[in-house]
């Protein structure tokens, strides 16, 4: 989640679907709640990942139909993004 979504029904929305949200309260709120800062710092990695996975034109633009081959292709491009960071 993002300090945008940081609503009570938002953050009530994902409790009740079993996720723990952490994100930062907003500055002004008036009774702040406690987040994992270090589980927050690490929503980094998840963005840049998509980031990098967006630079597969095949993902971004979905041009296989079935969802076995989109997977497929999805799985492919992660293997191929550990072996850069390798």
């Amino acid at each position: 989640m993002d300090s945008a979504y940081a609503g009570n029904e938002t953050i009530q929305l994902a409790l009740d679907f079993g996720y723990i949200p952490v994100v930062p309260p907003p500055k002004t709120r008036l009774d702040p709640w406690d987040y994992d800062r270090e589980m927050y710092k690490r929503r980094n990695e998840v963005e840049r990942l998509f980031r990098r996975l967006k630079g597969f034109r095949r993902i971004f633009s979905r041009f296989d139909k079935l969802d076995a081959l989109f997977i497929g292709f999805i799985s492919f491009s992660l293997i191929a993004d550990g072996l850069r960071l390798c």
